[in-house]
């Protein structure tokens, strides 16, 4: 849940330090949504449990969000199945590319080849519906960052869950692209990098508020809101204070911690 960069030590330890990793299960589906250096860790689990089937989601190829692909060990596993989706390439590169320049000499010492898994990459244009498994439903929407991103909204035995993060939003004008996404949703996921006080310097950075969060989910007619992508300049004091001020603006927001379980 740590945006940008990965960062480490005893100022982040309660919230956790590692970049944008989410895993959603629906029923016996398993779905991850961004690649950050969090998804070793469910590598890891994931390795105990015998053969892999999966299906990983990128809001955008960003490195925090990419990279942890290459430590995800089920991928060189040759029994695992794995299935990479992105939205926001089209059409002037692809996820195939993405993933060779990723590994590519000199910033990384092995290619692709390495991998033993069943590998395919899917294409797609954000603002497409995509069934990856039958009763799992993934609505998109392209999002407001810097060479694009996806949002995402998955329905899935009359429960939703909205994961909308590296966007950024204009003052006074609700992005009508995310309400619509998150209109009556069960759970939100949010960009919430920055406070509405720190936002004036960055606009143009392509993130949001917690603040943003809280109206859009207001205005859409969502359900809980979770805080989402911390700067990594916010330490855990930090972070303590935005959850106390979420909690008494709208009860029930959470503030993303590492290893988080939400049951819906």
């Amino acid at each position: 849940m740590r945006g940008s960069i990965a960062c480490s030590g005893h100022e982040t330890a309660k919230y956790g330090g590692n970049t944008a990793s989410l895993e959603v299960c629906c029923g016996e589906h398993l779905l991850m949504f961004d690649a950050g250096t969090g998804i070793r860790y469910l590598g890891c689990e994931l390795e105990q449990q015998g053969a892999v089937e999966a299906d990983i989601f990128l809001t955008h190829t960003h490195f925090d969000h990419v990279c942890g692909l290459p430590f995800f060990t089920p991928l060189f596993v040759r029994e695992n199945k794995i299935r990479l989706w992105a939205g926001h390439l089209l059409p002037q590169r692809n996820l195939v590319q993405m993933v060779r320049r990723l590994m590519e000499d000199p910033l990384f010492p092995v290619p692709p080849e390495v991998f033993h898994a069943e590998l395919v990459c899917h294409d797609f244009t954000a603002g497409e519906t995509l069934e990856p498994k039958p009763g799992v439903t993934l609505r998109t929407a392209p999002l407001h960052h810097p060479n694009g991103a996806t949002g995402y909204r998955v329905d899935f035995g009359g429960r939703s869950l909205c994961y909308v993060t590296d966007t950024e939003h204009a003052v006074g004008a609700p992005d009508r692209n995310v309400l619509d996404l998150i209109a009556g949703a069960d759970l939100v996921i949010y960009d919430c990098t920055y406070t509405d006080e720190e936002y004036g310097a960055r606009v143009g950075w392509g993130h949001s508020t917690w603040q943003e969060g809280v109206r859009l989910c207001d205005a859409a007619g969502a359900g809980r809101l979770v805080i989402f992508h911390h700067d990594p300049c916010h330490d855990d004091a930090f972070m303590d204070g935005v959850a106390a001020e979420a909690e008494a603006v709208r009860p029930g927001s959470v503030v993303a911690r590492e290893g988080m379980v939400l049951d819906l």
